[in-house]
């Protein structure tokens, strides 16, 4: 059978339109290369547990440490004390408190700033795992830099 230029055009944008298709496919892979992360929390925190799922739905592999206190950890991590939330976290050399959002951890990891890690004091209700959408706006921190926290991200 001759291939007739019709026949060959149908067929390449065919083609592109499946790797078009596949690409489509592609963030859930790409996601699934992003770096492990390390959470401690205390046992029946559901916030944390939101937290949790909201990163993996990210496509981070996250590993849950439950612990009786998290305090010493977050001491031995550097967090300061006015920064504080329930879970810490570390990922990728960086220390994580509080319910970061995934796309700043990837913006983080991205940069890689001079920094100790991020954080999101307090527990804001539209963090992600509190997800309480009443449009309060909060701040994620970087902190460990020279200056003192500063603003990473408004939300």
């Amino acid at each position: 059978m001759n291939m007739t230029r019709r026949m060959m055009l149908r067929g390449a944008a065919t083609a592109v339109l499946a790797l078009g298709l596949g690409a489509v496919a592609l963030p859930g892979a790409v996601r699934a290369a992003q770096p492990a992360v390390e959470v401690w929390k205390a046992a029946g925190c559901e916030c944390c547990d939101g937290w949790v799922r909201h990163m993996r739905t990210a496509g981070f592999d996250v590993t849950v440490h439950t612990v009786d206190d998290v305090t010493p950890l977050k001491r031995s991590a550097g967090v300061p004390d006015e920064l504080g939330s329930c879970h810490t976290a570390r990922v990728g050399g960086y220390v994580l408190e509080g319910h970061v959002p995934a796309a700043d951890v990837t913006r983080l990891l991205a940069e890689r700033p001079q920094a100790r890690g991020l954080a999101v004091p307090g527990m804001p209700q539209d963090a992600p795992g509190m997800d309480m959408a009443t449009g309060q706006p909060y701040q994620v921190m970087l902190f460990g830099v020279a200056g003192g926290p500063q603003v990473f991200a408004r939300h």
